[in-house]
């Protein structure tokens, strides 16, 4: 990972960070997902797995710490992993077959999320049926994001790759 990657990366986690503050008025409907997501995809796992850190540690120091927080760097950590393998694999893929596994991620990482009640509680399924419709406005945001970030990020991604060579 060169100088450039780590730079980019620490501007896409600043803006995760402002994303998901500014939106943390409406339940579980935040761009960090999508941007792990897309992030992942051009730069590749490891990128992905590190914006999932940096943002999550650093959006979680505005909005408060807890042991929550392990989980969803767990659980974007995750995503952003299988992102950057589908990134990988599938060069040219259409916007909505990404803004379907992102929609995908999100049902994933409430079902992460959730396994944090089982680890404290050994309560699973009323913890997890319980969050299903905020793992609905995830997985629902997640879409639209990706559906509306996706064409923008990818001709900004494509162009610096070939400047680059990331």
């Amino acid at each position: 990972m060169n100088i450039y990657k780590l730079t980019l990366v620490s501007i896409l986690a600043a803006l995760a960070v402002v994303g998901r503050f500014a939106f943390q008025f409406l339940p579980n409907i935040q761009p960090v997902t999508t941007l792990i997501i897309i992030s992942g995809f051009f730069l590749g796992p490891v990128a992905g797995i590190l914006l999932a850190v940096l943002s999550t540690y650093l959006s979680n120091l505005f909005l408060g710490m807890g042991i929550w927080t392990v989980w969803q760097i767990i659980g974007w950590a995750f995503i952003g992993f299988l992102s950057g393998m589908i990134g990988k694999y599938f060069k040219n893929i259409p916007v909505i077959l990404l803004s379907l596994f992102s929609i995908f991620s999100g049902y994933l990482y409430g079902l992460i999320i959730s396994l944090t009640s089982f680890t404290v509680s050994g309560k699973f399924l009323p913890y997890y049926l319980a969050g299903l419709p905020f793992d609905t406005y995830h997985a629902v945001g997640n879409g639209i994001f990706t559906f509306l970030l996706f064409p923008l990020f990818s001709k900004v991604f494509q162009r610096y790759q070939n400047k680059w060579q990331l």
